[in-house]
């Protein structure tokens, strides 16, 4: 049967949680890293694909928008919106065992002066701690929720209360808990990040540095014994198709100090990818045309890190569907060579295997030596993750995608969620719960 370990350590989480590793409480999973520790699971689909267990296609239990669910126990919490355009958000808590609505809260949530021709609707994936939930709305407004029955126990807005910006297509990271602290990026140009305290919503620390927000997460990393929190931001989120430029920074956990950062003037529009950390190295990329790079860190002779570019490269230039790191390799879509799914060597980024075998782009998932890659049209293919090249064990379509979503801008975006031997797939206000246990024998 699949994976059901007791407790995470939160140290290679970043997040301290009751979840179980086999749980799914946060954005890109327990670690940040886009993997499950779920095994037992199938290693191959029949025709038409997995069991589908139920389907929710109701805007007002789902709601709008492009974010993954968090799964923790037998509940899956879900952040949406009342409609494809100028919508009010709320959070949803679900049963994993049909779907039904366990409770719903509606958010006060400000207007919004974003791009919403890609449909609005939030589009982060909710951190579950414990008996605390934490949503973060388009317009910057940062709630938390109590898991119990969903009601609110603190509200701040990262615009009217820390100077934010509102990015040019909305708020979109999940935030990060690490210990006593929730870590977000409210932009603005003087105070990138800021780390609050997460029972209060009070200011901990700001970073002072001279960037802007972007579409990325923040992720844990510790190098030296210094805790740090990695994020990709830009110079000026509305840069617009010229660009402004960007930069991978590192922050000081215990007191928001920019340890280090290294630029890139090729990020524009929108740097969405979350970083991959890997012990002392972080591998970074982002779409139009900026490509990827490995970043050495090291400590320093002041108790701090310093940063070194080991390679730049255009072999992973990825929009916004992310990256996994399985072994010593890196998988996902690369919009490079008329865009290709991809495996390269981290150490040295070169490309072990390209293939078009999944002609569209989109987001993975890794679970039990598989990748699920969850295109933008919505067919998801289940591949080995290997370094021999594409090896695909079968695909499905789902059902059907939503109908409101915007047909011309707007994708099927979320990224797959899979957590307790089932596999959650959202499309906007539609979701999509499967079997994926290997049967006993």
């Amino acid at each position: 049967m699949f994976f059901r370990a007791l407790s995470l350590l939160a140290i290679t989480a970043g997040l301290a949680v009751t979840a179980t590793a086999a749980d799914w409480a946060q954005w890109r999973g327990q670690g940040r890293d886009g993997k499950s520790a779920d095994t037992g699971l199938l290693q191959a689909w029949p025709k038409d694909g997995p069991k589908l267990l139920w389907t929710v296609q109701d805007v007002a239990k789902v709601g709008t928008g492009y974010g993954s669910p968090a799964v923790v126990g037998d509940r899956v919490y879900v952040h949406g919106g009342t409609a494809a355009t100028n919508a009010k958000e709320f959070c949803t808590c679900l049963s994993t065992k049909d779907g039904s609505v366990v409770w719903k809260t509606t958010l006060e949530t400000t207007e919004a002066q974003f791009k919403e021709s890609w449909g609005s609707g939030p589009r982060d994936t909710p951190t579950v701690d414990g008996e605390s939930l934490y949503v973060l709305g388009t317009a910057g407004d940062l709630y938390c929720l109590r898991t119990a029955d969903g009601k609110t126990a603190w509200h701040k807005n990262l615009v009217r209360d820390f100077g934010g910006k509102v990015p040019e297509w909305g708020y979109s990271e999940s935030v990060l808990i690490d210990g006593d602290k929730l870590i977000c990026a409210p932009g603005g140009g003087k105070a990138p990040i800021v780390a609050l305290n997460k029972k209060t919503g009070e200011t901990v620390w700001k970073c002072e540095a001279p960037f802007d927000s972007s579409y990325s997460s923040a992720v844990v990393a510790e190098v030296g014994g210094v805790r740090q929190y990695v994020q990709q931001l830009m110079k000026d989120s509305r840069g617009g198709r010229k660009g402004t430029g960007g930069a991978t920074v590192g922050v000081r956990a215990s007191d928001g100090k920019l340890l280090w950062k290294v630029e890139d003037n090729s990020y524009m529009i929108a740097v969405i990818p979350t970083p991959v950390v890997a012990g002392d190295r972080v591998f970074v990329t982002s779409g139009y045309s900026a490509g990827c790079k490995l970043i050495k860190l090291a400590p320093d002779s002041n108790g701090g890190t310093t940063a070194e570019k080991v390679y730049a490269s255009k072999n992973v230039t990825n929009h916004h569907g992310g990256v996994v790191l399985v072994g010593n390799h890196i998988y996902g879509h690369s919009d490079s060579s008329g865009g290709n799914w991809v495996c390269v060597d981290l150490a040295t980024g070169d490309e072990v295997w390209t293939a078009t075998n999944l002609k569209v782009k989109g987001s993975v998932t890794y679970a039990d030596g598989m990748l699920y890659c969850y295109s933008e049209a919505g067919t998801l293919a289940l591949v080995k993750a290997t370094t021999d090249g594409w090896s695909e064990t079968g695909r499905f379509d789902i059902p059907k995608t939503s109908p409101i979503r915007s047909k011309t801008q707007g994708k099927v975006w979320p990224h797959p969620v899979v957590a307790n031997g089932r596999l959650y797939l959202r499309d906007y206000e539609y979701l999509y719960c499967y079997d994926i246990v290997q049967p006993s024998k």
